[in-house]
């Protein structure tokens, strides 16, 4: 059930009851209390967040915990994009995790037609669609590249776009209380609006939120004035 070949692929019925109740659980009973206790979690914008499951939450990337503390903020069960690497990684728990958690594999520069085929999936269960459209982790407090792959996901399945914000990241907890980690939520991205505009304008939120320098609106007012 939870070992796949095609890591590009899966189906409805990978996100069946038995899945869904062992996500909620983990998140419940591992990442709440690790979180809480190590990384003194703490959510903002909870009221940001829509009713429908037709949602793509799409984060900044700065480490392997987001996917969980996204989840977590969310409240929702969320399918990630995850690179090819991670389901053939020397580490097994973080293997097993990303099998049984209902990731999936993602060409980030090409997506591939069976994972279209995923996404579709996807929305058609409860669960919602999880994104990081830097594609990789990204240890400097800027966000420079984006990949635009996940706004083609938003216009073809029709699903707005809710920005995450993984704030004060500043390395892995070692002892209790050892960190500060503060989620934002921001306000949902329409999917009507184009490409360029969507990417902009989840660049503006993610930097708003973190701080973060924002080296794309910097490299479009270079180019305006040159």
């Amino acid at each position: 059930m939870f070992i796949e070949k095609k890591y590009n692929r899966r189906t409805e019925k990978d996100y069946n009851f038995i899945r869904t109740a062992f996500y909620m659980a983990f998140v419940s009973f591992v990442v709440f209390p690790i979180t809480k206790l190590m990384y003194n979690l703490k959510i903002e914008g909870k009221e940001n967040l829509p009713k429908s499951s037709r949602v793509i939450y799409a984060g900044n990337h700065v480490s392997y915990i987001d996917p969980p503390l996204i989840s977590l903020a969310a409240h929702k069960n969320i399918a990630y994009m995850a690179k090819q690497e991670l389901f053939q990684d020397e580490n097994k728990l973080l293997r097993f995790l990303v099998h049984t958690l209902g990731a999936f594999a993602v060409n980030r520069e090409k997506p591939e037609i069976a994972t279209f085929k995923t996404v579709k999936s996807v929305f058609n269960t409860s669960w919602a669609l999880g994104i990081f459209p830097q594609g990789r982790i990204i240890k400097e407090p800027a966000i420079e590249h984006v990949h635009k792959g996940f706004t083609l996901f938003a216009k073809k399945f029709q699903a707005d776009i809710v920005p995450v914000a993984i704030c004060g990241f500043d390395g892995y907890a070692k002892k209790l209380f050892d960190k500060n980690i503060t989620v934002k939520i921001g306000k949902p991205i329409s999917y009507t609006l184009d490409e360029d505009e969507i990417v902009r304008e989840w660049t503006k939120q993610i930097c708003e939120f973190t701080g973060f320098e924002n080296k794309l609106e910097e490299a479009k007012e270079k180019a305006t004035v040159s």
